[in-house]
C-alpha cells in the first residue's frame, strides 16, 4: 500500500508491505537504482547505508511491541533519501509512522524555510519520532524495574523472579533491535555531508544524542535490573536457607520424642501403660525433651 503526503517542495512516500508492482512504479518515477527496488521488497536482517547517484539508501531496525503477543520485535524500516523526496518501505503497521503522518499532514514541524530545502530534514524529524517512541518503550521498562524493586522490598521475592526474567527479556529485545544503530548513524553522517553539507551535520549530530540518550537508559536499566537479581537472590537465598534451618531443627527435635513413642508402641508387657500417670509420665517427658532440644538449637544459634 502507497501512502503520499506532500508540503511546499517535499514528500514522503511511505509503503506498506510493497507489492512488485508498486515497486514498480516508483522505480520509473524516481530512477532508482535496480539494487534498491529489489531489497525493498524483501525485509534483511542487517542495518546498512548506501549510496546511490541520486539517493541514499539506509536500513535499520527498531524496536515494536506486537499488538496481539505483547512482545517487543525487531521491526526494519527501510529509507530512500532523494533530493525532496523521502520513501520508507516497512512489512507492517508501525505506530510512529502513523503518527508522523498526522504531524506531516497538519505541517506542524516543517513551519521553517531551512526545513524546505531538502529530504534530510524530512529524515531527521521521522527518526526522532521512532527514536522518542524506542525512548518510551524503554522509559515503561524503567518502570516495571522501579516496580520490582518496591516489591522486592515488600516481601515478594518468589513472585518477582519470574517478573525479573521478563523484564530482561524485554531489555535484551531493545538492545538487539538497536544494535547496530551506532555504526551505521556514523556512516549515514559521512554520506548526508557529502550530499547535504556540512550544515546538516548539525541535525545529524542531534539524531546521535537521541540515540545516546537510548543507549545510556538502557544500560542504566540493565545495570539496575542485575543489581535487583542479585538482591533477590540473596533475600530468596536466606528465606530458603530460614525455612530449612527451622524444619531441620524441628525433624530434629521429633526424633527423640518419635523414638519414645515408637518403643511404647511395642507390644510388649514391660511397656505396657496402664495407668494415667504413667502415661502422663511418658508424654511429660516428651515436651520435657522437646523444649531441652529446642532450648540447645537457640543456644547454638541455630534458629
Amino acid at each position: 500500500m502507497i501512502s503520499r503526503y506532500s508540503h511546499q517542495a517535499l514528500t514522503w512516500i511511505d509503503l506498506e508491505s510493497p507489492t512488485r508492482d508498486e515497486i514498480a512504479v516508483l522505480t520509473e518515477e524516481f530512477e532508482l537504482h535496480p539494487v534498491i527496488s529489489s531489497e525493498l521488497l524483501e525485509a534483511s536482517e542487517r542495518a546498512k547505508v548506501d549510496l546511490y547517484e541520486n539517493a541514499v539508501y539506509l536500513i535499520l531496525h527498531f524496536p515494536m511491541r506486537n499488538r496481539s503477543s505483547g512482545h517487543i520485535e525487531e521491526t526494519e524500516i527501510d529509507f530512500v533519501l532523494l533530493k525532496d523526496t523521502l520513501i520508507t518501505t516497512h512489512y507492517e503497521l508501525i505506530d510512529p509512522l502513523h503518527d508522523f503522518a498526522r504531524l506531516f499532514e497538519v505541517n506542524s514541524f516543517l513551519s521553517s524555510s531551512k526545513a524546505s530545502q531538502h529530504s534530510g530534514f524530512l529524515f531527521f524529524t521521522q527518526i526522532r519520532e521512532l527514536y522518542k517512541h524506542t525512548l518510551f518503550l524503554v522509559e515503561a521498562v524503567t518502570h516495571d524495574i522501579r516496580e520490582i524493586e518496591k516489591r522486592i522490598f515488600a516481601g515478594e521475592e518468589s513472585t518477582m523472579v519470574a517478573h525479573i526474567s521478563t523484564t530482561n527479556r524485554e531489555l535484551i529485545d531493545i538492545k538487539q533491535s538497536l544494535r547496530a544503530h551506532k555504526e551505521t548513524l556514523k556512516s549515514f553522517s559521512e554520506t548526508c555531508q557529502k550530499i547535504y553539507g556540512t550544515d546538516f551535520s548539525y541535525y545529524i549530530s542531534m539524531i546521535e544524542g537521541e540515540y545516546s540518550r537510548i543507549e545510556q537508559t538502557l544500560a542504566e536499566n540493565r545495570e539496575m535490573l542485575h543489581d535487583l537479581r542479585r538482591t533477590n537472590d540473596s533475600l530468596l537465598s536466606v528465606k530458603t536457607n530460614s525455612t530449612i534451618r527451622w524444619l531441620t531443627a524441628i525433624n530434629v527435635a521429633l526424633l527423640p520424642l518419635g523414638l519414645i513413642s515408637w518403643i511404647f508402641a511395642m507390644h510388649s508387657p514391660y511397656l505396657e501403660l496402664n495407668e494415667p500417670k504413667q502415661l502422663f509420665t511418658v508424654l511429660g517427658s516428651m515436651v520435657v525433651i522437646g523444649i531441652i532440644s529446642l532450648l540447645y538449637f537457640r543456644n547454638r544459634k541455630w534458629l
